[in-house]
């Protein structure tokens, strides 16, 4: 990747959070439980009103009881749920199925595992889903896990319940153990429906589910998630979590327990100001010649197409920068197959959009000329 260090009047498409602050009343609760000396270890697994309220939270949601205390964990970020359950279950030499283009830290974390990481791809022309015949024709002896990711960074799709559904005939089919990344699950649009992976046939005994505070309720820097998962899952993650980190900071718990049980209009609001942020760009980016955009249906990302330009995702996302001023992240980064496009993330302010989508105008119009 290139620097942006040294170039002024930079406008950030790239970082992937929320520009919100989170509600008032979780920064309320994690000032008083620092008042309250709450700063000292907390329990490994994680405090026992949160590890509750995420009970009563998959009840409600997605209709599957989980123990609160052996089949949840608190862990620091969706991204260290991903981490600990390939440390703690796939062995050396075992296959990992990965989306592809993917979130970033899924192919490290599987070579940190010592896995094998299989791309899957998720392709522009089938909107992004998977296919499970694309699954089925890699599977070998030695695959072991598949890790799915809706609503998905960086496309921005969201997988339909009947692709779901077909998937986890193959994962059952096939005796594979499932990662399933839902930590946009709030974040959808129009008809859309986030569907929890764990709640298919099947699936409850065999799937991790990531979640975390960080997209939701603006959170990033709070670092805490969680994974919901069977016993015989989650106890070697819990394993793995105690001689590791410990435990997750305790006041900054207590806020994601005020998330969870206060008023959940700010996640509303947000996502309503995502969906208005959401048609600026993809209106903006198909009016713009060399670009070509579906409609994101969750998350906070579009995905273009760039391929028009005649060359490499990480050689546009330079010209941009420097040309432009505007920050992007190029589609290569994401896996062989995010190569063509670019991420954009349109977590950032509206008025900030529309100068950034201004630049990206006129740099492509000069790029054309060059």
């Amino acid at each position: 990747m290139f620097p942006a260090k040294g170039v002024s009047d930079v406008i950030s498409l790239g970082i992937g959070e929320p520009d919100f602050s989170p509600p008032p009343h979780v920064l309320e609760a994690v000032k008083q439980a620092l008042d309250e000396g709450k700063t000292h270890y907390a329990p490994t697994t994680g405090i026992p009103e949160l590890l509750e309220a995420l009970a009563e939270k998959a009840r409600k949601d997605y209709g599957l009881s989980y123990d609160p205390n052996s089949e949840i964990l608190i862990v620091v970020g969706g991204t260290h749920a991903i981490f600990l359950a390939l440390q703690a279950l796939i062995n050396p030499g075992d296959d990992v199925f990965i989306p592809d283009p993917g979130f970033v830290c899924y192919e490290p974390s599987v070579h940190l595992a010592g896995g094998i990481p299989v791309s899957i791809p998720l392709l522009e022309k089938d909107g992004f889903t998977i296919d499970e015949d694309a699954v089925i024709s890699h599977i070998t002896k030695k695959s072991r896990m598949i890790m799915i990711n809706s609503p998905n960074n960086p496309t921005g799709s969201i997988l339909s319940y009947d692709a779901l559904l077909r998937l986890a005939k193959v994962v059952e089919e096939r005796d594979l153990l499932v990662i399933s990344d839902e930590v946009y699950e709030k974040i959808t649009y129009d008809d859309a429906r986030h569907h929890c992976f764990a709640s298919f046939p099947g699936m409850h005994e065999r799937t991790i589910v990531v979640g975390s505070f960080s997209k939701t309720y603006a959170m990033t820097g709070f670092r805490v998630g969680y994974a919901y998962g069977p016993r015989r899952l989650i106890a070697p993650m819990a394993l793995a979590h105690q001689f590791s980190v410990a435990c997750v900071d305790g006041p900054a718990q207590y806020g994601a327990l005020a998330a969870l049980k206060g008023p959940q209009d700010f996640v509303k609001k947000m996502v309503a100001e995502f969906d208005r942020r959401r048609h600026l760009v993809f209106s903006r980016l198909r009016e713009t010649e060399g670009f070509r955009c579906s409609l994101p249906r969750g998350a906070f990302y579009a995905f273009p197409n760039i391929e028009d330009f005649g060359v490499s995702s990480e050689k546009f996302a330079e010209y941009l920068l420097n040309n432009a001023r505007v920050i992007t992240v190029p589609g290569s980064a994401f896996g062989k197959h995010g190569e063509g496009c670019l991420r954009l993330s349109y977590a950032t302010a509206y008025n900030q959009l529309e100068e950034a989508l201004n630049r990206l105008e006129k740099a492509a119009k000069a790029f054309e000329k060059a």
